[in-house]
């Protein structure tokens, strides 16, 4: 892989010139608007918006392609096992049905249960970008100092830190290590059957868990040798101070938050019916 998957991506970007603390909020309001609703409009537009976002931002797909394919193959997953559980979900929540063809039993394909996880679908494409950009636009150190601005204790902001940064080394040792047991003749190639595969893997996992227990222990000694945790309040070299975009940007947000939780609710449900 060219680039780290889920680390700091550096571009020069209005999304990047944002504060951490800017980002995090509109990532919460952005998630709940997505959440809240199942009113197809208003995630079309969400839609709209995260893609019109994303694009601003400067990061191309292929760098956060690996991660990409990963969720979208979640949803692929998800969207099989609620048709299997439920598959007249759709018909329940709309209270029609308009069978376009029979399977067996109680499967059978509606209008109304495609429409429902369309919805789903849709929920995913509109969060899916806002957590990925929040995450490779926002410097972990960045991103520590925004938990801590809105009342986190620096403590668990700083472990927060520590997590992302350490997201990239640990691939640098699997790809290490997996390079050197791949010298020594373990194939861990599509050639190989796959509990062969599953096997060889675990030559890898065993030295990446001990080198990463043995870097853990090296960093919490650093930060004992350096007295941390000793005082209640700390401060942070890389925190930005808010600027009108920033304010700007929460107040959109805001705006577009409750404009979403409106229409959604207008009518005492979460759902838009286009079957009545």
């Amino acid at each position: 892989m060219a680039a780290e998957m889920l680390s700091y991506i550096e571009r020069k970007s209005p999304i990047h010139d944002l504060s951490g603390v800017t980002k995090l909020i509109i990532f919460l309001m952005w998630s709940t608007a997505a959440m809240l609703t199942y009113d197809t409009r208003v995630l079309l537009f969400l839609l709209v918006m995260s893609i019109t976002v994303f694009i601003i931002s400067k990061i191309s797909i292929r760098d956060i392609a690996f991660v990409l394919i990963f969720i979208l193959s979640f949803l692929l997953l998800n969207n099989i096992a609620i048709y299997i559980f439920s598959p007249q979900e759709g018909v329940k929540i709309y209270g029609t049905s308009h069978v376009l063809f029979e399977i067996a039993g109680r499967y059978n394909v509606t209008l109304e249960q495609l429409f429902y996880q369309l919805n789903i679908t849709l929920k995913y494409f509109v969060v899916i970008p806002a957590a990925l950009l929040f995450i490779v636009t926002t410097h972990p150190s960045e991103f520590a100092a925004s938990l801590n601005r809105i009342g986190i204790n620096y403590k668990i902001a700083f472990s927060v830190s520590l997590a992302l940064r350490y997201i990239p080394d640990i691939q640098r040792d699997f790809r290490t290590i997996a390079q050197s047991q791949q010298a020594r003749g373990i194939d861990l190639s599509g050639n190989e059957k796959l509990l062969k595969r599953a096997k060889n893997a675990t030559s890898i996992i065993m030295p990446l868990i001990l080198s990463s227990l043995d870097r853990i222990e090296v960093i919490s000694n650093a930060l004992e040798l350096r007295g941390f945790g000793k005082n209640k309040k700390r401060t942070w070299y890389s925190a930005k101070q808010l600027k009108r975009a920033d304010y700007i940007t929460v107040l959109m947000g805001g705006i577009i938050l409750i404009v979403s939780l409106v229409i959604t609710f207008h009518d005492g449900s979460r759902f838009y019916n286009p079957f009545n």
